[in-house]
């Protein structure tokens, strides 16, 4: 089990803001990656903005702009926490790297493009998809080089993670811990997860022909299900509407995420950030 000292770290209590990220490795990401932005007011957070990142300075639906103007975004976000829905690692046996920090800035050079990413992975696993032992612990839907997954992985990792890490300009959660300062803290999440560990198995993305009011409900009852926690907010009326009004489900995705982000934070403030050693080499996901 590695930890770090807990007098050394960062208090939860520092955290301003946080950030939930429905991430997407499309070529028109900026339609589809959706940050639910919130402010911590005493122990609730408060959503204040729920948007694509296609709406971002400098942005574009382009992903290559979209992914530029998102590592900028959060570089920019001094003592807040962003809580990124892709898989931040590979299962042990497939990072050839000592450390996870040396396996982020390698990605790009040992996987040129997402299918040579793909390709490779399933010929080392002689064509099984494995997950790593986060996955397995917490439930996440995919190996990370599923079929449905390896592009989110890919650009996740080599246009995002990877850039900030060179950059030193974040803290990536449980991996590099959490020292001192206000740099921003990446935290790994899956909203299917999160839904999960809730007992929230309903269908709430896309339309549904036959009944079309049935996943906007669902979509709703998801909402109310978080609000009734008491740790969310809503209390713009229209931004409640922007978010269930999504039927592709990213929105209420990327407040979802926030709230896993929050939750996480809030734990973190009773014990020490740790992580096993798989979690230190694959990654973690917070639910």
């Amino acid at each position: 089990m590695a930890k770090m000292d807990r007098s050394s770290l960062r208090s939860p209590g520092d955290v301003e803001g946080i950030h939930g990220v429905d991430f997407s490795g499309a070529r028109n990401a900026g339609a589809k990656i959706w940050i639910a932005s919130c402010t911590i007011v005493g122990d609730v957070l408060v959503l204040e903005d729920c948007r694509p990142a296609e709406t971002l300075p400098d942005s574009a639906r382009n992903r290559d702009r979209c992914l530029a103007a998102l590592r900028e975004f959060i570089s920019a976000k001094q003592k807040c926490a962003f809580g990124l829905d892709f898989p931040f690692g590979l299962p042990r046996d497939l990072v050839k790297a000592s450390n996870w920090e040396q396996f982020v800035l390698s990605f790009g050079k040992r996987y040129p493009d997402p299918k040579e990413f793909w390709r490779a992975s399933h010929s080392a696993s002689d064509g099984h998809e494995w997950k790593r032992v986060t996955d397995k612990n917490d439930k996440t839907p995919f190996s990370p080089y599923n079929l449905r997954l390896y592009r989110q992985t890919y650009y996740g990792i080599r246009g995002v993670l990877a850039p900030l890490v060179q950059r030193k300009s974040v803290h990536v959660l449980p991996m590099q811990g959490v020292p001192p300062g206000s740099k921003p803290w990446l935290l790994e999440v899956c909203p299917a997860s999160t839904l999960i560990r809730m007992e929230l198995r309903v269908s709430y993305k896309g339309r549904a022909e036959k009944h079309p009011g049935e996943k906007s409900l669902a979509r709703a009852i998801i909402l109310k299900r978080i609000e009734s926690t008491g740790a969310v907010s809503i209390p713009a009326p229209a931004l409640r509407g922007r978010v269930l009004e999504d039927y592709h489900g990213d929105a209420l995705d990327s407040v979802i995420a926030a709230f896993a982000t929050f939750r996480a934070i809030k734990k973190l403030a009773r014990s020490p950030v740790s992580g096993t050693d798989a979690d230190m080499i694959e990654g973690h996901v917070y639910v």
